[in-house]
């Protein structure tokens, strides 16, 4: 039996302005008051990982280590099946220049080496996300969430982030990057995943 969630104020482990929107807006129900780590200060720990668990695990319990509050972390991704199941937890990496990054350096970087591996389209991917609740104590709880869809070319949308313009879902003839925000946030991958989360501490 997972853990409740008792408390009245969670960190939300990310920098990701984004990510923090979409997360505070599927809160808002239970009335918890929600914060960010660049509003705490609270430097990004090294995501030493090889899977979305383990960075996200490594997130969560950062900041409930730094705040003493219960911290939810999400390590979230986009899996290419001609590829290898690649960028996956380098996702956010491949879009990485040095001076902040470049996603649409990524997408153009994802659909190159498409075209370098010959796969015949279409070009089956899907979005990951695990979200981690960790507390003070150490213990934690997973939930992982998936959104199957496709990769497509030319990037289309100027909605969400990341590579939301290159993956259309599954069941849709329009990407994450042309879809409302709020269409996206009742279908997507953290939306599966945080079902699982309300589900286990909330219900």
């Amino acid at each position: 039996m997972t853990r409740k969630f008792e408390g009245d104020r969670l960190l939300v482990a990310t920098h990701n302005q984004g990510k923090l929107d979409e997360i505070t807006d599927l809160l808002k129900p239970f009335g918890v008051s929600v914060v960010g780590n660049a509003e705490l200060g609270l430097p990004e720990p090294d995501e030493t990982g090889t899977t979305f668990v383990e960075n996200a695990r490594i997130k969560a319990h950062a900041a409930a280590q730094a705040t003493g509050l219960p911290a939810l972390s999400d390590d979230s991704g986009i899996e290419i099946d001609a590829l290898g199941g690649a960028p996956g937890v380098y996702t956010a990496d491949w879009a990485e220049t040095g001076n902040g990054r470049d996603f649409v350096m990524a997408m153009t970087r994802a659909h190159d080496e498409l075209l370098a591996s010959g796969a015949a389209q279409p070009w089956t991917a899907r979005f990951c996300c695990t979200l981690v609740l960790a507390w003070p104590d150490g213990h934690d709880e997973v939930f992982p969430g998936v959104m199957e869809g496709q990769v497509v070319w030319p990037m289309r949308g100027d909605q969400g982030h990341g590579y939301d313009p290159v993956f259309q879902p599954q069941g849709y003839d329009i990407t994450f990057g042309e879809m409302d925000r709020w269409e996206k946030n009742r279908i997507s991958h953290r939306a599966d995943a945080f079902a699982k989360f309300v589900k286990g501490c909330f219900a």
